[in-house]
């Protein structure tokens, strides 16, 4: 379908297998190249839903790109009042993102740039969460059964916690994986 991008060698730069498999059910043709140790730090007064945006922005400018090369680059936040919730650290911490997540609204923003040698095309995507009053022993049974600790926010929308725990969701599902194929596929479409 995306024919425009054959003249491009594809890089997904990510190490989440949820993003692998978003973009190759898009139809695209890419390989995966990871550069360890990128920075992952923002400004301490940079907005919260600032934050996926500008991190996708870092990650794509650690990468040098080689003519005809299309970078993909992206990251994912929770946001809950105003508090980003990123990977937990641990079982301890995944549980309690989860409790504090539990019987209450949040939101996911999920940041994406695409870098070509002609230019770099940033934007985000917002979803709203709502998730239903999860007990203690459904969210330990999540973190032991499914070691959340690679997600923001210690969860997986795809996951078990998904099916039992989402009351409501306002926008993109695939936004909550890690990838708004939706508003992806617009941007390759017009390259």
């Amino acid at each position: 379908m995306l024919t425009n991008l054959e003249k491009y060698d594809i890089v997904l730069a990510s190490n989440s297998p949820r993003r692998r498999e978003l973009l190759a059910e898009l139809g695209v043709n890419y390989r995966v190249e990871l550069i360890r140790g990128i920075d992952e730090s923002h400004p301490a007064d940079l907005p919260a839903r600032e934050i996926a945006e500008y991190l996708s922005r870092q990650k794509a400018s650690a990468y040098s790109l080689r003519p005809n090369e299309l970078l993909i680059t992206a990251d994912t936040v929770v946001i809950l009042d105003g508090e980003v919730l990123g990977k937990p650290a641990d079982k301890a911490d995944a549980c309690s993102m989860l409790r504090k997540l539990s019987g209450r609204t949040h939101s996911v923003i999920t940041g994406v740039t695409v870098s070509t040698n002609a230019g770099v095309n940033s934007f985000s995507d917002e979803a709203l969460v709502t998730f239903d009053n999860m007990n203690d022993e459904e969210i330990n049974y999540y973190v032991d059964n499914y070691s959340p600790l690679d997600k923001a926010g210690a969860y997986g929308i795809q996951e078990w916690i998904g099916y039992i725990g989402v009351k409501s969701l306002q926008g993109s599902f695939f936004t909550v994986m890690g990838l708004p194929v939706h508003r992806l596929y617009q941007l390759l479409k017009s390259l």
